[in-house]
């Protein structure tokens, strides 16, 4: 059982973005390979690969979440770009984020968008500052 977890984590965020789950392993490796494990047995095995909504939906929730909590810009980036990978388009993400702000402060929502542009720049989806 507990492998099937491990296989069906794998293969949901393989579907968003394989490389955040290669890259956790290898940050972890030395200080927990266990944790490792578990982000990919738990969220993805288990929460993800759940019927009743698609990737797509999820990542906009994670963000959501993410951008409430205001202490994970690591985390929010990587969904970003998960989201991203699983088709949000980019207004659609900034608007998720812009919503924040209601339930979460200016504060969580500025600092999501800030995130936010740094992916989007990255990926090329908007142009950097110049």
């Amino acid at each position: 059982m507990p492998e099937d977890r491990y296989q069906k984590g794998w293969e949901t965020l393989g579907q968003i973005n394989g490389e955040a789950g290669e890259r956790i392993l290898q940050l972890l490796k030395d200080i927990s390979p266990d944790m490792a494990r578990l982000v990919i047995e738990f969220p993805y095995g288990d929460i993800y690969s759940r019927p009743g909504l698609d990737l797509k939906t999820r990542e906009m929730i994670t963000i959501a979440a993410l951008t409430t909590l205001g202490n994970a810009p690591r985390q929010l980036k990587a969904h970003i770009a998960n989201a991203l990978n699983a088709g949000c388009t980019k207004d659609e993400i900034i608007e998720v984020i812009m919503q924040m702000a209601v339930y979460a402060g200016f504060p969580a929502a500025l600092n999501g968008l800030f995130a936010a542009q740094e992916v989007l720049e990255a990926r090329g989806l908007i142009q950097g500052k110049e």
